[in-house]
């Protein structure tokens, strides 16, 4: 129940600007916070989930959604798109890695696919 908690906690939130100075998550903040992220992988300081879908058109669906959150949030992901798949890729370029808005991103795209 307290992790059902903390994930509505996490897609609530709205990213943050990162100002100069702000350092990357410690090893310790990114493996707490992947376990609110499920199927999302650290690679490298990357926050990295494929998605597979039934068509082309699903696929830009989910594209332009994503991309629509992302300007919402003012954080852009990289994103690798073919015909029936999508590949996410998070971190926060502005300090080298991850920070929390990396994960706020994978939570909202995630509680997306649950609509």
């Amino acid at each position: 129940m307290a992790k059902a908690k903390s994930i509505k906690a996490l897609i609530a939130k709205a990213c943050v600007p990162c100002e100069g100075g702000a350092k990357p998550m410690t090893p310790q903040q990114i493996k707490a916070m992947l376990a609110l992220v499920p199927d999302w992988r650290l690679e490298g300081d990357e926050l990295v989930r494929e998605f597979e879908f039934l068509n082309f058109y699903q696929t830009m669906d989910f594209v332009n959604a994503v991309a629509w959150m992302a300007n919402m949030e003012n954080h852009h992901p990289d994103m690798d798109v073919g015909y029936s798949r999508c590949r996410i890729r998070w971190s926060t370029h502005a300090i080298g890695g991850l920070s929390q808005n990396d994960f706020i991103c994978a939570a909202k795209i995630n509680a997306m696919l649950e609509l």
